[in-house]
């Protein structure tokens, strides 16, 4: 995409309500508009149709943006993030798939906030494992469940409760509760008027049943899968390796009929080897996931 200089950007001297009043003004999309603009960015690489797409989302990604605001970062920034995850999705969307671009883009933006508050906040500190990242992203919401929202530690039955839920150890949670706790604004606080009355943060929060970072841990546990599904693939010789990856891990899968004029054998034969491939590969993966402790020994 070319520029985007004409996009309303939130900053502090700008003020947060006024920007959330400004991007009020741009219309929503029927879905037949949507579809059309869409085509036009993608077979002629139209700025202006990205630009509405862009532009009739960006109240979409403050939404987003806000249920990340527990994080003591810049909700100026958190959002213009969020802004720059809806312009990738944008620039990727295909709408020919069926579905609309906010389901799209929604992953988009929550992937595009959660790494800049990873990279702003200190890995090092943090920790970098999985069950961290995922202790990090959804601390308030186990202690939600407890009943323990208020503010300073937590209690040692709850940390006990908590280190369980998540895979974490009890100090990892005392810890991570001390780096969190206190960031949060009032849901309740007053962010300005529209034409209806008062706004509140709470009314730009995302649902209650969205799960901030779902998204982020199943993109890390399928790249987990992937780097085992890689090193498992050792365990097949070139013949079974190629014919299971050309009957389960295209998109289009190839024939057995094919495989059989491929290889000069049945394809009854082709089946035979396609089945063993693939309970040698599971067999292989269920060792790796143990030995990397993501299995409990049977």
């Amino acid at each position: 995409m070319s520029s985007y200089t004409n996009l309303p950007a939130p900053s502090p001297e700008q003020g947060l309500n006024r920007y959330l009043q400004e991007i009020r003004k741009f219309p929503m999309l029927e879905p037949e508009e949507e579809y059309m603009l869409a085509k036009r960015w993608v077979d002629h690489h139209d700025a202006e149709a990205a630009h509405k797409l862009v532009t009739s989302h960006l109240r979409l990604a403050a939404k987003i943006a806000m249920g990340y605001r527990g994080y003591g970062l810049p909700q100026a920034e958190v959002i213009s993030e969020a802004n720059v995850g809806l312009m990738q999705a944008v620039k990727r969307f295909d709408p020919e798939k069926g579905f609309r671009l906010a389901t799209y883009a929604m992953w988009w933006i929550r992937a595009s906030i959660q790494e800049y508050i990873l990279r702003s906040w200190s890995l090092v500190k943090l920790g970098t494992t999985s069950a961290q990242k995922k202790l990090f992203f959804n601390l308030r919401k186990a202690k939600s469940r407890l009943g323990a929202l208020e503010e300073g530690d937590l209690r040692p039955e709850n940390v006990a409760q908590i280190a369980k839920d998540l895979s974490v150890s009890e100090d990892e949670v005392i810890s991570m509760n001390r780096r969190l706790s206190g960031s949060d604004a009032s849901l309740n606080a007053t962010i300005g008027m529209d034409g209806e009355g008062a706004t509140q943060w709470q009314d730009w929060l995302e649902d209650e049943d969205a799960d901030q970072a779902g998204d982020y841990a199943e993109r890390d546990e399928l790249e987990t899968r992937r780097e085992l599904l890689m090193q498992a693939m050792d365990v097949l010789n070139d013949r079974e390796k190629d014919i299971l990856m050309q009957r389960r891990l295209e998109d289009q899968p190839v024939t057995l009929e094919d495989l059989s004029s491929q290889y000069q054998v049945s394809r009854e034969r082709i089946r035979q080897i396609e089945v063993r491939a693939f309970e040698k590969l599971q067999k292989r993966m269920r060792e790796l996931a143990r030995d990397k402790g993501m299995l409990t020994p049977a």
